[in-house]
């Protein structure tokens, strides 16, 4: 992959990733690159942390979540959009060994030169979103479509 981005202050939110050059739609721009830990393991080292609406944690699998804080690339910069122009893409290793899945960030139309890339971070909590959870996953993207948080909506159940 050529590199045609790269990481500079975002007004979205602290850093953020730009195309350097143009991107088409389609194009793999990046792979999201961290340590690799069990949900337990990323659960147990950042207990104490208090949730704030900041994570490099990107869930890989079931059995694993990649953490950028540790040997992280650029693509820990990538802020979330409610109008995204980039998805993450999930890649199942033909091997079938979940050590070696992958997340790659795609362009979702065509990027030009200058522009922020953002994608939706799909934030799916098990508990009620409450105010103050609503508050701290609270988005900045400035999209005529922001819903105003990062977490994804409740799914509705059936009758």
């Amino acid at each position: 992959m050529p590199k045609k981005i790269e990481a500079r202050r975002s007004e979205i939110h602290g850093n953020g990733v730009f195309a350097t050059a143009a991107i088409a739609k389609g194009e793999r721009i990046v792979r999201y690159k961290g340590l690799l830990r069990t949900h337990d393991e990323a659960d147990e080292f950042y207990a104490e942390v208090p949730d704030d609406g900041h994570t490099f944690l990107f869930t890989l699998n079931d059995k694993y979540v990649i953490d950028a804080n540790v040997e992280g690339n650029v693509a820990r910069w990538i802020n979330h959009s409610c109008d995204p122009n980039c998805e993450a893409v999930y890649e199942e290793s033909a091997s079938g060994k979940k050590r070696k899945d992958r997340i790659y960030i795609e362009a979702m139309r065509d990027i030009a030169p200058g522009e922020e890339l953002a994608y939706n971070y799909g934030i799916t909590l098990v508990e009620a979103h409450t105010a103050k959870q609503k508050a701290i996953w609270a988005c900045r993207c400035g999209s005529p479509k922001c819903t105003g948080t990062m977490l994804q909506p409740k799914k509705k159940k059936k009758a």
